[in-house]
C-alpha cells in the first residue's frame, strides 16, 4: 500500500464524515410533541440540588410510572466531563424529558430529570429558556419545580415549603399542607427550580416550587418522600412510595447514629472541661 493511501485509495479521495457538533443548548427530540399527544400536561422538574430532593422525587416518578423518554438535552453549560457507566463505557452528561400519558383522573405529565444544572449564570438562563420552550411545545398549563431547602441542621419533622408565581396557586397549594412562610426562603430560590417560576410567569404559565426542608448535609430521601406525598395528593397520582420510604427509613437510622455521635462528643467535651479544674 502506498504512503498516503488507505486500502489503496488516496487519502484526499476519501470523503470526510462530518459529525454535528453540540450546540450551547442542544435539545434533541426522540419523539415530537404531536406524536405523544398529551392533553394539558403538568410539568415536573427534578434536577440535582440541595439534598437531591427534587431529583429523588422525579427519578422515582419516571421509574414507577414507566414514563417514556422523548427528549435528550446536552449543553456547553454542564461540567466539562463525561459520565462513566458501571461497565466502564462513557456517555455525555445530559438532562432528559420523559412523558406519562394518564389513563385515569390524574393529569398527563412531562418530567424533567438529569445529571446537572448549569455551572454558570448565563447557562442557567439559556437552559431555562429551553425548558420553558419545551413546556410550551407540549402544551403545559402548570409547572411544579422540586427541590430541597437546607436549614443547616438535622431535621426532626420534615415538611414542604412553597413559593409560587400566582396568589391563586398559593391559596390552592396551602390546602395540601404546603407552607408559605413570610420571607422564606430567604435570599430567593437559586437555580432552575426558581428561575423556571420566573420565566414561566412571563409566559403566563402557573408554576410553584415545592421544597422539602432538609439539613443540606446529605442526600435526603426522607425530605423527598415528604414532597412526593404532597404531589401524590395534589395530582391524584397512583404510584408506590415503597422504594423511597425504605430509603427514608435507612436515612433515619443514619441520622440517629449522627445524633448519638454528637451527644457523645458533647459529653466528652464537658468531661474534659470538668477535669480541667484538677490540672
Amino acid at each position: 500500500m502506498k504512503i498516503g493511501c488507505i486500502e489503496g485509495i488516496p487519502i484526499e479521495d476519501i470523503p470526510i464524515r462530518r459529525w454535528s457538533m453540540l450546540e450551547k443548548v442542544d435539545v434533541r427530540f426522540l419523539k415530537k410533541p404531536e406524536e405523544v399527544g398529551l392533553k394539558e400536561p403538568v410539568m415536573i422538574e427534578g434536577l440535582p440540588g440541595i439534598g437531591h430532593v427534587g431529583k429523588l422525587v422525579a427519578d422515582h416518578l419516571v421509574k414507577e410510572l414507566k414514563a417514556e423518554k422523548v427528549i435528550e438535552i446536552y449543553s456547553h453549560h454542564f461540567p466539562p466531563q463525561v459520565m462513566v457507566e458501571e461497565d466502564g463505557t462513557i456517555r455525555m452528561p445530559k438532562n432528559e424529558v420523559y412523558v406519562h400519558k394518564s389513563t385515569d383522573s390524574s393529569p398527563d405529565l412531562v418530567i424533567l430529570v438529569g445529571d446537572f444544572q448549569s455551572i454558570s449564570s448565563e447557562g442557567h438562563f439559556e437552559l431555562v429558556n429551553a425548558y420553558i420552550d419545551i413546556a410550551k411545545k407540549f402544551g403545559v398549563k402548570r409547572i411544579f419545580t422540586l427541590g430541597g431547602y437546607g436549614i443547616g441542621k438535622l431535621v426532626e419533622e420534615t415538611y414542604v415549603l412553597g413559593a409560587a408565581n400566582s396568589k391563586r396557586l398559593i391559596e390552592e397549594l396551602s390546602a395540601y399542607g404546603i407552607q408559605f412562610e413570610k420571607g422564606e426562603p430567604g435570599g430567593g430560590i437559586i437555580g432552575a427550580s426558581g428561575l423556571i417560576l420566573g420565566a414561566a410567569q412571563l409566559e403566563g404559565i402557573e408554576s410553584a416550587c415545592l421544597m422539602g426542608v432538609t439539613s443540606g448535609y446529605m442526600v435526603d430521601p426522607k425530605s423527598a418522600k415528604a414532597v412526593l406525598d404532597v404531589l401524590i395528593k395534589m395530582l391524584n397520582l397512583n404510584v408506590s412510595v415503597e422504594a423511597l420510604d425504605e430509603r427514608a427509613k435507612e436515612m433515619e437510622k443514619l441520622v440517629a447514629q449522627i445524633r448519638e455521635m454528637q451527644e457523645a462528643t458533647v459529653q466528652q467535651w464537658k468531661s474534659d472541661e470538668d477535669l480541667g479544674y484538677f490540672r
